[in-house]
């Protein structure tokens, strides 16, 4: 039976991570085409934040040769980016074994959610066996700073919560700490906004998107549907 993980690459020259950084106010998941040779194109949901810092973000990159704008649907996004660099270019300073990164394209595993964040990626992925998740986890811990989250059995249920971005979980876990879901509450939505460094808009829409998240990993999967 296979495996399925999730963790953290933390290596900030993998692709984007410094649009992530220039735009902590989205989020962003990225796909890959990749029969497009050595620079797989690049596909990029984004919700949130501002379009103008996030277009400026895409143009300025380096990483990123040209864009496009392919999609739209209220405040999410989709776009097509085309590599300035190839894997090895990109990621040849940052770490030693080259050979061992194009070997990684044999691993029988399918990389199913990227989220691109500021120092890296988070990752959710599928692998045949220990062994594939093991050659693809130590070339990562030899290179960057790898985190493993969660490993099951393909099968196996997730725990409640699973799914949620760095920035969700960050910002659940520091309102719930600092009393704000308590009743009566201790602290406002503002003063969460200050600890976090931004909006309380932006908080107000990161904690409806991780509350909803919750709903849809616990109350929603609920079978039959609850009696009225």
């Amino acid at each position: 039976m296979g495996l399925v993980a999730e963790f953290d690459i933390d290596c900030q020259a993998l692709p984007l991570t410094g649009v992530a950084t220039s735009t902590t106010e989205a989020t962003f998941e990225l796909e890959m085409q990749y029969n497009h040779g050595k620079r797989p194109v690049f596909l990029v949901t984004v919700q949130g934040g501002s379009q103008t810092d996030i277009e400026a973000a895409l143009t300025e990159a380096h990483d990123v040769a040209e864009w496009a704008l392919v999609g739209q649907a209220g405040d999410t996004r989709r776009y097509q980016a085309f590599p300035a660099l190839s894997f090895e270019e990109q990621l040849g300073d940052h770490i030693d074994d080259l050979t061992g990164l194009e070997t990684l394209a044999t691993v029988d595993a399918i990389i199913e959610q990227i989220d691109v964040v500021s120092r890296g990626w988070r990752q959710t992925g599928w692998f045949a066996d220990r062994a594939a998740f093991t050659e693809f986890s130590s070339f990562w811990q030899r290179n960057a700073d790898f985190r493993l989250h969660r490993l099951t059995r393909d099968g196996e249920s997730e725990p409640a919560g699973d799914g949620l971005t760095d920035r969700q979980d960050e910002a659940l876990r520091i309102a719930y700490e600092r009393g704000y879901f308590d009743i009566p509450r201790q602290a406002s939505l503002e003063d969460i906004a200050v600890e976090l460094d931004i909006s309380p808009s932006s908080l107000s829409e990161r904690l409806r998107r991780a509350q909803t998240r919750l709903i849809e990993e616990t109350v929603a999967t609920t079978w039959p549907p609850l009696p009225d």
